[in-house]
């Protein structure tokens, strides 16, 4: 079995807070060039265009030196470049550093902007854009908030620490509170624990509950209610993908703006910004692993359909 080895690190900088684009040749390779491996590895380029960055050197190698158009090919060799990104639409709203020290920084997100890079959301993530807005190049995620969801995100500023504030994530010893706007039936018996287990199939957008052992644990309160709405206490006891989604939508108190619960609606316009989800990690408290220091942060935000339901129903 072969070893795995740390790369070396990035030749490259970041442009606006995105990393390059890093690829190891496979040990197995059979290709007579760089070039040939890498036309039949990223096909989604398009014709011509790795052709095109080798000629203009644009794809480097671990020493920083452009990789030749005709370079041999090399088992486990380490390449390196920017991929040109299609135009993403901003995000119009700001995001709100909460706590910054040597370790650690908390940002209050808001709605409609990714946590890390995914998919087509690059540049328009809190990740790029702190790491560019407070010269931090080497920040990274903690854990993460659905696109949709606004609210507390902790992220790590040295690399080297970013596994003892992950595992505060994985062992549940980070206490999160989420407050969420959705229906009110005075039928429904509150407080509550929602077990059940949470199956989220990749290429799928929406989750599922299906029969077997819980694996997702949510604690339902309901904080308060004025005619036909309530504002809900959730409390996770787990983290599983669009959990609380899920589970108010289980208990018939689907959450406001949700696309995906109970049923997946067509697509929003890539510039709808109109009517979030209306879904806040209000809290974020935990013991600093590196520190000691006892963590407590709250979101300033607020959520539209309860602190101004006119603009809310008008869809402003």
């Amino acid at each position: 079995m072969r070893r795995r080895t740390q790369p070396p690190p990035a030749p490259l900088p970041q442009r606006d807070g995105v990393d390059p684009v890093r690829v190891r040749l496979p040990f197995d390779g059979t290709w007579a060039t760089v070039r040939e491996h890498l036309v039949e590895r990223l096909t989604g380029a398009g014709p011509g265009v790795i052709e095109s960055m080798l000629a203009s050197g644009l794809i480097v190698d671990a020493g920083g030196r452009p990789v030749a158009p005709d370079a041999p090919y090399e088992p486990g060799m380490f390449v390196w470049f920017h991929r040109e990104l299609p135009p993403e639409v901003p995000v119009p709203f700001p995001l709100e550093v909460v706590h910054r020290d040597e370790h650690i920084v908390v940002a209050d997100k808001p709605h409609f902007l990714a946590t890390t890079p995914r998919g087509s959301h690059v540049a328009q993530t809190a990740l790029a854009r702190l790491r560019h807005g407070l010269d931090l190049p080497a920040l990274s995620a903690a854990h993460r908030l659905d696109r949709l969801t606004a609210g507390l995100v902790l992220f790590v500023v040295r690399p080297a620490e970013r596994g003892a504030y992950q595992t505060l994530f994985r062992d549940r010893q980070v206490r999160k509170e989420y407050e969420a706007v959705a229906p009110y039936d005075p039928a429904l018996a509150l407080p509550a624990t929602v077990r059940s287990r949470i199956l989220k199939e990749r290429g799928v957008h929406a989750a599922r509950e299906v029969e077997g052992e819980p694996n997702a644990v949510t604690r339902v309160e309901l904080a308060a209610h004025r005619a036909e709405l309530g504002l809900y206490r959730l409390t996770p006891e787990t983290g599983q993908t669009h959990q609380l989604r899920v589970h108010l939508s289980a208990l018939g108190v689907p959450i406001l703006g949700d696309p995906l619960y109970p049923r997946v609606l067509p697509p929003a316009p890539v510039d709808g910004f109109r009517r979030p989800l209306q879904l806040l990690a209000r809290k974020l408290e935990f013991t600093d692993p590196v520190t000691g220091v006892e963590h407590s942060f709250r979101s300033a935000r607020t959520l539209e359909a309860w602190s101004s339901p006119e603009l809310w129903a008008e869809g402003q």
